[in-house]
């Protein structure tokens, strides 16, 4: 069996020492942005988090490995920023796909690659030079070019991945690793060291981020990138994609004769 990715004991740990919320309602307000755009109304949704107080307005349920889902009950499945978390992301969209009804909307919200990439190098390179090797410490995160996949895989149709970012400043990397606990977002991962980093190897790694990270005023930048996931349940209702080649216009002239019209 495949050694798990994931301390599920471990995070449960730190989301209920949590104080920081900002990602997380990052995340809430792009799903309603995101279904104010869907000319639907959705009357058995459900949230797949581990701040279920942060959705006051949906059913909620943990982000088990094994969700507390039936198949076929509900036409809005969102998961909110915990797929990075999951040993088995692919089980987890298949149970989600499962779960809905035809036609029923997915929407599935993870950090992705590019997230914490300068404290991933900064930690990196100082534990390189001053331990002689590197340990797990930061959370593997997906690539989006291999998400859209992912769904397709789950049997989603017109799967869509998409992504944003956005640029944190904190004053030092000492700043924003105690804001990551305080996100309930430190190391979680079962091979982590399970003794404290030596004070010497955080020094390093906070100097790496300063040499290399710093705004002009002085402030260091942290990247969040967060992926969007969108799938439906087929349905013989849904549009279909064309076979490559059929086409009866390019995208393009479709593009630019849309923006002529507005």
């Amino acid at each position: 069996m495949t050694q798990a990715l994931t301390d599920r004991h471990a995070l449960a740990l730190h989301r209920a020492r949590a104080t920081a919320f900002f990602m997380q309602e990052e995340a809430v307000a792009e799903v309603q942005d995101r279904l104010s755009e869907v000319n639907r109304t959705f009357t058995k949704p459900v949230v797949v988090t581990g701040f279920p107080h942060l959705w006051p307005d949906f059913p909620t349920i943990a982000d088990d490995e094994v969700l507390a889902l039936q198949p076929e009950t509900h036409d809005l499945v969102i998961n909110a920023l915990t797929l990075q978390w999951a040993n088995d992301p692919v089980g987890q969209l298949v149970q989600c796909r499962r779960s809905l009804q035809p036609d029923g909307l997915f929407i599935g919200l993870l950090f992705g690659g590019q997230t914490l990439t300068e404290l991933r190098v900064s930690l990196a390179q100082a534990e390189a030079e001053v331990m002689g090797g590197l340990s797990p410490r930061v959370l593997p995160m997906a690539e989006i070019r291999d998400l859209g996949g992912l769904l397709q895989r789950s049997g989603f149709a017109l799967p869509v991945a998409d992504s944003f970012t956005k640029t944190v400043l904190y004053r030092d990397a000492f700043h924003l690793m105690r804001d990551l606990r305080a996100m309930g977002e430190g190391n979680a991962l079962a091979a982590r060291l399970r003794h404290p980093t030596r004070r010497a190897v955080l020094a390093r790694a906070a100097e790496i981020y300063a040499q290399n990270y710093a705004s002009p005023d002085g402030l260091i930048r942290a990247t969040f990138e967060i992926i969007c996931l969108t799938g439906w349940a087929p349905h013989e209702g849904q549009q279909k994609p064309l076979r490559p080649g059929t086409a009866a216009a390019r995208l393009e002239d479709a593009l630019k004769a849309a923006a002529k019209d507005s």
